[in-house]
């Protein structure tokens, strides 16, 4: 392989490694705002797919808090998820759609 050939082929793995789904690149996490707003959707109307990728995504979020040190943070988010469980298991009853972690989300978070 000549020197030509070996610079073309580092240019293409280069070129390879920015458009391919790099791990080493952190994934964007939902704001603060959209998981207080899709949470209160589904304590209010329970969509069971939104919901489910929902509670996965503040799964993730409450693992980065925990490995940052923000425990209040961590245990917020950990209550609203709680919330959302008890919003599908307990649907029909009043009590469980009040929001409670809310104020909390946005105070710790």
């Amino acid at each position: 392989m000549n020197l030509t050939n070996y610079r073309k082929l580092i240019i293409l793995g280069q070129f390879l490694y920015v458009l391919l789904p790099n791990p080493c690149i952190s994934e964007q996490l939902p704001t603060k705002t959209e998981i207080l707003k899709k949470s209160n959707e589904c304590v209010n109307d329970f969509q069971q797919k939104v919901c489910i990728n929902l509670f996965l995504e503040m799964e993730k979020i409450q693992l980065f808090e925990s490995q940052q040190n923000r425990f209040k943070c961590q245990g917020s988010i950990l209550g609203l998820q709680t919330e959302l469980i008890e919003a599908y298991y307990f649907k029909n009853l009043k009590k469980y759609k009040k929001g409670i972690m809310t104020p909390y989300v946005i105070k710790n978070c």
